[in-house]
C-alpha cells in the first residue's frame, strides 16, 4: 500500500490526483485517458475528491478539474484518519466495557433487604412471614447480634420465628457457645413446643447469623456498624448459586458441632 493509500485514498483517486498534480486543470476525459482510470469510474472517483475537498473544479465547458495544493491535501487526510482512528477507538473503549461487565459475576437480582432493630415488631412480623413460606426444612445459624441481646429481645425474635413454623417443620439450629450460656432453656422448649424436630449443635464461634429455608432461600443477618447487640436488619436471597452456597456453609459448620446435651 503506497503512503497515500494509507492516509485513505483508493488506487483510483490516488492515481486521479497525482494525474491532476502534473497535467493542471484537465477533464473527467482527459483525466481518464492520463490516469487510466475508465470512463465508467471517472466522474464517481472525482466527484468523491472534490467532496473531500482534495480536488476543486472550474465554472468551464466541460468542467475541469483541479488538484489542491499537496500539503492542504496531506492535512485533510490526516484529519480524515485521526477521526476515524478516533471513532474506532471510542467503538473498542465500548466493546471491551462490555466483555469487562460481562465477565464480571452477575449480582443476584432476587432478593430483599428488612430494615429492622433486633426484636423490633417489624422485625417480629418479618420473621413470622418468613417462617410461614418454609414446608419442609429450616437450617439456622444462631451467633451475633444474639450473643450480646438481651434474653427479651432475643425471645420475641424466638417466639416470632417459631409462631410461623408449619406443623411437621425440621429445624436444625447452630448455635454459639455464647448464646448457649446468656439464654436461658426456656429458648430450647419454645423451639421444641412449635417444631416436629429439633435439632440443636454447638459451636464456639459463630461470625455470622443465617438461615437457609428449604434450600430456596437464605436470609443473613447484617451487622449494626456501631452496636455489637443489634443489627440494621436481614437480607433476604433467593438466587439458587447463594443460597446453595450458604446450605454448603451450613453443612459444614453442622459437621463440626457438638450436639447440645440438656
Amino acid at each position: 500500500m503506497t503512503d497515500l493509500g494509507e492516509l485513505g485514498l483508493s488506487s483510483y483517486e490516488e492515481k486521479v490526483y497525482r494525474t491532476l498534480l502534473v497535467t493542471g486543470a484537465a477533464t473527467a476525459t482527459e483525466v481518464s485517458e492520463a490516469s487510466g482510470v475508465p470512463k465508467g469510474r471517472i466522474y464517481d472517483v472525482l466527484n468523491n475528491l472534490k467532496a473531500r475537498q482534495l480536488v476543486r473544479t472550474q465554472s468551464t465547458e466541460p468542467t475541469r478539474y483541479a488538484a489542491e495544493p499537496p500539503e492542504i491535501v496531506v492535512d485533510r487526510l490526516l484529519a480524515e484518519r485521526t477521526a476515524e482512528l478516533q471513532q474506532e477507538w471510542a467503538r473498542y473503549r465500548e466493546v471491551a466495557n462490555s466483555v469487562r461487565s460481562n465477565l464480571l459475576p452477575t449480582l443476584p437480582a432476587d432478593g430483599s433487604v428488612w430494615l429492622g432493630a433486633l426484636g423490633s415488631e417489624e422485625m417480629q412480623t418479618a420473621l413470622e412471614e418468613h417462617m410461614q413460606t418454609a414446608t419442609n426444612s429450616v437450617r439456622a445459624a444462631v451467633g451475633p447480634p444474639y450473643e450480646s441481646a438481651s434474653w427479651q429481645a432475643l425471645k420475641q425474635e424466638v417466639d416470632a420465628f417459631f409462631d410461623g413454623a408449619q406443623p411437621g417443620l425440621t429445624v436444625s439450629l447452630l448455635v454459639s457457645q455464647q448464646v448457649i450460656e446468656t439464654a436461658p432453656d426456656a429458648l430450647f422448649d419454645v423451639a421444641e413446643e412449635h417444631a416436629a424436630e429439633v435439632r440443636i449443635r454447638v459451636l464456639p464461634e459463630i461470625p455470622v447469623s443465617f438461615d437457609v429455608i428449604d434450600q430456596t432461600v437464605t436470609t443473613i443477618d447484617i451487622p449494626h456498624p456501631q452496636m455489637t447487640a443489634d443489627r440494621i436488619g436481614v437480607v433476604a436471597v433467593n438466587d439458587s448459586d447463594i443460597v446453595g452456597e450458604f446450605e454448603r456453609q451450613f453443612q459444614e459448620l453442622w459437621a463440626e458441632a457438638v450436639p447440645l446435651l440438656r
